[in-house]
């Protein structure tokens, strides 16, 4: 197999032209790198950070790459601890079939959120992942709150307002920020 014809098979290598993010659950994206959903998280949350390029090891990234890489994992994980407020989080990479990698040849970082107490019978016993919101809701708070920090989903800043320019507040909210809950 070329590594032509492997990268067109490559989950992370269909990612590269961006498109609806939504829909691919992409968060954001970088020059070298983007963060997205894991569509089978182990838990809510749970995040992928994948550089763009088909290279399979640490030693393989560019400086630009290995930048990106670990801002948009520093990034998804002030976002879960944000939205989710985990007790812990595993951050890790397979590196090879043979180390459990899933899509072998393409480095990328899992992010998973962890709580005290979250293995349960139904994954210990039954084999089954109990999930407590869908990917759609767990997409939609964690944009949500790169939108918060003036960044749009797809990871790009929004444009600066003019100097001396009022923020609205939004309707709903104290001063246009949210009441704390």
């Amino acid at each position: 197999m070329t590594g032509a014809e492997r990268e067109r098979g490559c989950l992370f290598c269909t990612l590269r032209p961006a498109g609806d993010d939504r829909a691919l659950l992409v968060l954001a994206r970088r020059g070298g790198a983007y963060l997205m959903l894991n569509a089978f998280p182990y838990n809510a949350g749970h995040l992928m950070v994948a550089v763009k390029r088909h290279v399979g090891t640490l030693a393989a990234l560019t400086a630009v790459e290995r930048r990106d890489l670990w801002d948009l994992a520093a990034l998804g994980e002030s976002l879960l601890a944000e939205v989710y407020h985990p007790s812990g989080l595993n951050v890790g990479a397979n590196l090879g079939r043979a180390a459990g990698a899933g899509v072998s040849g393409h480095l990328h970082l899992h992010l998973v959120p962890r709580w005290s107490g979250d293995t349960n019978f139904m994954a210990a016993v039954a084999e089954t992942k109990v999930l407590p919101e869908a990917l759609s809701e767990t997409y939609r708070r964690l944009a949500a709150a790169l939108e918060r920090r003036g960044r749009s989903a797809a990871g790009r800043t929004r444009r600066p307002r003019a100097a001396g320019a009022a923020r609205r507040p939004t309707p709903g909210r104290a001063g246009g920020r949210r009441p704390e809950s």
